[in-house]
């Protein structure tokens, strides 16, 4: 039986800079678990490509992912100009289409400047001066956001894969995890019958976290939802209909989720989107949804455990039925767009873009989870609920993660520092 010091499931951007750190921190055996045949395959690549500011987090709720998305926008940067990635800077303007919420984008203006972002990169302009910088956006107010950059996180993901190998991880690509005895070094099994002991196993497994933290007997109270973000690419003349992203305050901010947002691409696409359509699993990138009665009763199949609570939650049912209404049709889905840009139109768009799927956690209450929850059990460590902004968070937040196995004596082993190009000491 293969055997390693440090096993980590999932092979996205997480699990990933995790192995980075790691093995630029140790000589261990580090061996990185990915049921794809390569790394990033799912949530990693199927986002908005975004390295956000995070000035709309609430710090006192999702203070940890706030942290991290900060520090993490100069790891980025310097990653991507010493490999020659993209690195776009766009800004990001997030608009109010009411004094309600102009009221929310004033509270934003108090929670970057909490969660370090300098004054000078955030204004808040009323719906003239708006109009002057983007024509084509119609609002009441929104908040500019000069440092937003477009990425391609999938690429970013690669180029680490590659500095972790030269540090000797190994990638177990094409090893789906078929079920974990836990012991007192854990014994994961695959589905193609090898086997892999391990004296630590990191669970960042994604959509699947969840599930990979059941095996352990982890988190067993909790229930998750998937929710499918479609997008719609615009036709090349179209391109430079708005030249900065342009999001909006959303409508329901109890729910982990955002109304459709037209969003400049690294490679110089533009797209709208996502909506949040639930889906039965993390992988469901198309099909599904049918007619609404057939919708709603498969709607009940896939809410289960405690999740089934939101089926009494009057606006969390109202979003499912706009986010079904804007899946069905581009026509809806345009309109919701129009209410800030009002001269875009459903012919301008005749291809789909990438959807991808975001997995939140539902509390036993009922509840969508607020931020990332980290999980301890015997010889194992899991993140669950490590959602949106984390691509733009994940070199600061894994760093955080080792330095918490560090501060539990989870990584007992003498240091040997090799070159990086980050450093470990000031990120933590």
């Amino acid at each position: 039986m293969a055997k390693c010091d440090v096993a980590i499931i999932g092979g996205g951007l997480l699990g990933t800079c995790i192995s980075y750190w790691l093995s630029s921190l140790y000589d261990i055996e580090v061996s990185v678990i990915e049921k794809e045949q390569e790394v990033a395959m799912h949530t990693s690549s199927r986002n908005t490509g975004v390295v956000h500011s995070p000035f709309y987090l609430n710090p006192d709720k999702k203070g940890k992912l706030a942290k991290a998305a900060f520090v993490s926008h100069d790891l980025w940067k310097r990653f991507a100009e010493k490999k020659g990635l993209a690195w776009k800077i766009v800004g990001t303007l997030e608009v109010a289409l009411d004094d309600t919420q102009h009221k929310i984008l004033e509270k934003y203006l108090k929670w970057g400047v909490q969660n370090g972002i300098f004054e000078k990169d955030l204004e808040l302009l009323d719906g003239n001066e708006v109009t002057k910088k983007e024509p084509n956006v119609s609002c009441h107010s929104a908040v500019f956001c000069k440092t937003d950059v477009a990425v391609d996180y999938g690429e970013l993901t690669q180029e680490l894969k590659n500095e972790s190998v030269k540090n000797g991880t190994k990638f177990l690509l094409n090893h789906k995890v078929e079920s974990i005895e836990n012991k007192k070094e854990p014994v994961i099994n695959f589905e193609n019958k090898t086997q892999l002991t391990s004296n630590l196993v990191i669970n960042c497994a994604g959509g699947y976290s969840l599930d990979i933290a059941k095996k352990f007997s982890i988190a067993t109270e909790y229930s998750s939802l998937h929710f499918r973000g479609e997008y719609w690419i615009a036709q090349k003349e179209y391109t430079d209909l708005v030249k900065i992203n342009i999001y909006s305050v959303p409508y329901y901010p109890d729910f982990p989720f955002l109304d459709p947002h037209w969003i400049l691409r690294s490679d110089g696409r533009s797209e709208v989107g996502p909506n949040a359509v639930p889906v039965p699993s993390p992988e469901t990138y198309s099909g599904y949804v049918g007619n609404v009665d057939t919708f709603i009763s498969k709607l009940a199949d896939v809410v289960t455990g405690n999740a089934k609570k939101l089926l009494m939650n009057a606006d969390f049912m109202n979003l499912v039925a706009k986010e079904w209404l804007s899946s069905v049709s581009k026509v809806v889905m345009i309109e919701r767009v129009q209410k800030f840009i009002p001269k875009i139109k459903p012919e301008y768009f005749s291809e789909r873009g990438t959807a991808g799927i975001r997995t939140p956690i539902i509390t036993p209450e009922g509840k969508f989870l607020p931020d990332v929850i980290e999980l301890e059990g015997p010889n194992s460590f899991h993140i669950l609920n490590y959602n949106s902004p984390g691509a733009t968070g994940a070199p600061a937040y894994s760093a955080y993660v080792v330095k918490t196995l560090q501060e539990k004596g989870l990584l007992d082993y003498p240091k040997n520092l090799k070159e990086s190009i980050w450093n470990f000491e000031k990120v933590t």
